[in-house]
């Protein structure tokens, strides 16, 4: 058993030691391209060569710390490894500009910036290309509730029914901390933890892999607390008042030629508004590009009815569906986020209409609006659109992930989503 236990860890620590190299070349070789590039736009003087030299290595060096930090989470499978590249790379290069400043090293603050963003973007494509290619081999304790967690596809599960059995190539383990565990398997996962195999709890792990928190009633043991961080919520409330206000200023030629487009395309009015259920439950009217065509609403169900987009909508018009594809129907909602209605990022604000019925038949949706609605989130990255109540409820285990993780860092996520899933038109209707 402790052979096939340090067998497992050798494993784990070669897998991950080749990760790392493999990352730090590449970085290294889009700092060297980079510096490359930039380089041929400075004047051929020996001091801005010195500037774009001292500036590479340091960069390097900086990379090479942000790879070294990496490398204590990479084992880790599922969304939660993202979380702690952006802290990596910002310690990192942060140190960099503290020694450069401090010892008053000359650098080129333009090369400095270009390289920190080009290696998190390079960062995060390694990591889509070796889980393309490398899967997770994870052992797993059959005890408690592990039968939905092997059932995630992208892992290669390998079930532990008795401490004696196999544990070669093994990445780590899992086990359901809550079950009745016997001397045995205690004992046997103790000594896993003190050999540098990781451990993790089925529920946590099953977190990670799916970016959702799959609750069936609110408790402060799901959450740890019921209220997010109030402190990074209202520095995320400045922060969105003020890029908002950047970006109208910034896009209001674009605001112009699209609402002419929509006016020429077809008859109705430019934006179009409608009340949704906001932050701490109040209603509030949010603003979009108009996309359909006007209709008269009559009754409750038909009004609930025209309020779900269904997949291939006869009343989108011709700019309504490029619009919707790329996302730019939703630029209007800057005005909602300048009135502190909504934030850039959170759960999709829903019509009201559709909201109540949602809370009658899923007592605790209605935890959602504990923080304020965004005009992308992490729901919109991972499901798209959704309108029937099963799929309401699991875009709501998304939501719940969220606000449990709340946080700049998977803001950062979000964000970075986001660009795929404007380019690509993911979960459009």
């Amino acid at each position: 058993m402790y052979k096939d236990a340090l067998r497992t860890d050798r494993a784990r620590r070669k897998s991950v030691f080749f990760i790392a190299r493999f990352e730090f070349l590449y970085l290294a070789i889009t700092t060297a391209l980079t510096s490359l590039m930039l380089s041929l736009f400075i004047p051929p003087m020996i001091d801005s060569l010195n500037l774009v030299a001292y500036t590479g290595i340091g960069c390097i060096i900086a990379s090479t710390i942000a790879v070294y930090i990496l490398r204590n989470v990479r084992n880790y499978p599922g969304v939660e490894e993202s979380f702690y590249k952006v802290p990596a790379f910002c310690v990192s290069y942060g140190l960099l500009l503290l020694i450069l400043v401090l010892f008053r090293i000359p650098y080129s603050r333009s090369l400095l910036t270009t390289v920190f963003f080009v290696n998190i973007t390079a960062s995060f494509s390694i990591r889509a290309i070796l889980h393309k290619y490398m899967k997770h081999r994870i052992g797993v304790v059959s005890t408690g509730e592990y039968a939905r967690l092997i059932e995630i596809s992208g892992v290669d599960w390998k079930l532990l029914n008795n401490p004696s059995d196999s544990l070669d190539d093994l990445d780590s383990v899992s086990v359901d901390l809550r079950s009745d565990l016997s001397d045995e398997w205690e004992r046997f996962l103790a000594s896993l933890a003190l050999m540098g195999v990781p451990v993790y709890h089925t529920k946590h792990l099953r977190e990670s892999l799916t970016g959702k928190v799959e609750i069936e009633k609110i408790s402060e043991n799901s959450f740890g607390t019921l209220s997010p961080l109030y402190a990074y919520m209202n520095v995320k409330h400045v922060i969105d008042w003020i890029f908002a206000f950047l970006a109208i200023l910034t896009l209001m030629p674009l605001f112009i030629v699209i609402a002419l487009i929509i006016r020429i395309d077809s008859t109705g009015p430019v934006i179009f508004k409608q009340i949704r259920i906001g932050y701490q439950g109040k209603p509030f009217w949010v603003y979009k590009f108009r996309t359909m065509t006007v209709a008269q609403l009559e009754t409750d169900q038909v009004a609930r009815d025209d309020a779900i987009t269904k997949s291939g909508d006869n009343r989108i018009t011709n700019i309504g569906r490029f619009l919707r594809h790329s996302r730019l129907d939703e630029l209007p909602q800057l005005l909602n986020v300048i009135k502190g209605e909504m934030s850039w990022i959170g759960p999709r604000p829903e019509a009201e209409i559709l909201s109540r019925w949602y809370e009658n038949e899923i007592p605790f949706y209605r935890y959602r609006h504990i923080v304020r609605p965004g005009i992308t989130g992490w729901a919109q990255v991972h499901q798209g659109h959704v309108a029937d109540v099963d799929q309401v409820r699991e875009k709501l285990h998304f939501d719940f992930y969220y606000i449990k993780n709340f946080s700049l860092w998977i803001d950062v996520i979000v964000v970075v989503r986001t660009v795929r899933t404007m380019l690509t038109g993911f979960g459009s209707r």
